[in-house]
């Protein structure tokens, strides 16, 4: 007699979950076309309100009038933070639109402006190179009228910079959305549905082991989740023109990357499903989760437009990481050894996630 193979039984729970999930409507719905559907507006609205991200030069005097006067400028949002490196890379890449280093000299001119723009981002910087000659011209005429010497002077280079479009922010955001709809709400009704419908005490009256059931459901929603990921980032590429910098080792990066966020987005729905007391009480406790992630971790806007109180709890978010991964690997070319500290993120999240889903995940 022929011992029962549970590696069928996983694969034909997988088979029949996939069908359930494309019979569907919602599923389809929300994993795939309102994600697409974000992709088709903001492709085509641009990023919404006009910022001009500058960062300040490390070696840059902050006491002068100049710099007082154009930190107040509500178009532009000076960074800081980032290290003159950082400031470099993101410049060549789009991210900054321009770089200032003003420096104070003990003659005439007081002041000297060096500014670096990017080809990448030539708009915003025509905005910015416009409104510092405005302000260096009303500056010099208060300050030295009748023609006398300048006060302040500017210089300006640019760089050649690869463009940086809103729809590479965007997509790597919707791409997470739907992994994190698919994960959550996929996993937390199936299981609370499984369980309410007696069919898990059915199985357990066949040969078919307990692990066999989840891998199964994993299976199934894996599949669903990454063939939505490849619609998504080929419409964003052939459509609008999404950056795939090295082609298709980009896209099996992103692939794998989708398989671990969703991994981890799943232990969310393991826990829904096991303190859900029915259907009803799924939404609520799902949208507890999902849409502070949704608003809060980068999928429209980016973070750092966020005030500072903010930013800490927006960084402790796993969707953050998974999407920062994903722009990084997209734009930037990066492999996975790159966006280690993403995924060490999201390791711990995974850990924590499942630690609490043993606890609370019910077969009956």
């Amino acid at each position: 007699m022929t011992s029962y193979n549970n590696t069928r039984a996983t694969l034909a729970i997988a088979k029949a979950s996939l069908r359930s999930i494309f019979r569907s409507p919602s599923a389809v719905v929300f994993s795939l076309l309102f994600p697409l559907i974000f992709i088709v507006i903001f492709a085509n609205i641009g990023g919404g309100a006009v910022s001009v991200d500058v960062g300040l030069a490390k070696s840059s005097d902050t006491l002068n009038p100049i710099y007082q006067v154009l930190k107040n400028y509500k178009v532009v949002r000076i960074t800081t933070k980032q290290s003159q490196a950082e400031m470099n890379k993101n410049l060549d890449k789009g991210s900054l639109d321009a770089i200032i280093d003003i420096q104070k000299r003990n003659g005439l001119p007081a002041f000297t402006i060096d500014v670096k723009y990017t080809a990448a981002s030539q708009e915003k910087g025509n905005m910015l190179r416009s409104m510092l000659k405005s302000l260096l011209y009303q500056f010099n005429t208060q300050a030295t009228p009748n023609n006398a010497p300048k006060v302040a002077t500017m210089t300006e280079t640019t760089i050649k910079g690869r463009e940086y479009k809103y729809i590479d922010f965007i997509l790597p955001g919707q791409l997470g959305f739907s992994l994190l709809n698919i994960g959550v709400f996929g996993t937390a009704f199936v299981f609370l549905s499984l369980r309410q419908t007696l069919v898990i005490k059915r199985f357990f009256a066949t040969p078919v082991k307990r692990y066999s059931i989840i891998t199964g459901e994993m299976l199934a929603r894996v599949s669903f989740a990454l063939l939505g990921a490849i619609v998504i980032i080929s419409v964003g590429h052939f459509a609008f023109g999404f950056t795939l910098v090295n082609g298709i080792v980009t896209v099996l990066n992103m692939l794998l990357l989708s398989f671990a966020g969703l991994i981890i987005f799943m232990g969310f729905g393991f826990i829904i499903s096991g303190i859900a007391k029915n259907e009803t009480s799924i939404p609520p406790l799902s949208n507890i989760i999902t849409l502070p992630q949704f608003l809060l971790s980068g999928t429209f806007f980016s973070t750092a437009a966020f005030p500072s109180w903010l930013q800490p709890v927006s960084n402790a978010l796993p969707l953050t990481h998974l999407n920062n991964a994903m722009r990084k690997i997209a734009f930037e070319g990066a492999a996975l050894g790159d966006v280690t500290h993403q995924l060490l993120i999201l390791l711990l999240w995974g850990i924590g996630i499942y630690a609490v889903a043993i606890k609370t995940f019910k077969w009956e």
